[in-house]
């Protein structure tokens, strides 16, 4: 088991962390298995999708905001739940499968760690295993 720190620049924001995790795993000589991504943290989460167009993730975080504003009579005394229920519904740990010693993401895949709560350090554990 390893950790990917991750530093936040914004309250809110998606952070590419693909080549990371990609060197991760070349470094790991794992050639097929499994590559499991989990957030220690309860204000944060993690997800694939689009990586070619930054708008995507843009438009992810802007409809989650809508969603979920940050005020509405939260009874949560920090006053961050929107943040805590960002992240339930993005979810905090994705499995990726491992091929050729490569993440097998499609084309336009990339691996994103999802802030709700920043800016702040965190950490994303990271996992892989062989077949």
């Amino acid at each position: 088991m390893a950790y990917i720190n991750v530093q936040t620049q914004s309250h809110s924001q998606a952070v590419d962390i693909t080549t990371e995790v990609h060197r991760m795993v070349l470094k790991s000589g794992v050639t097929r298995g499994w590559c499991e991504l989990f957030v220690v943290h309860t204000t944060a989460g993690i997800c694939v999708n689009e990586a070619a167009d930054p708008d995507v993730m843009r438009d992810v975080l802007d409809s989650l905001d809508r969603q979920v504003p940050w005020k509405h009579g939260y009874r949560h005394s920090e006053g961050n739940s929107a943040a805590h229920i960002k992240s339930i519904l993005v979810g905090p740990s994705v499995r990726l499968p491992i091929m050729n010693s490569r993440l097998a993401l499609g084309t336009w895949q990339g691996v994103f760690f999802m802030e709700f709560d920043g800016p702040r350090q965190r950490k994303v554990l990271l996992e892989i295993s062989s077949l």
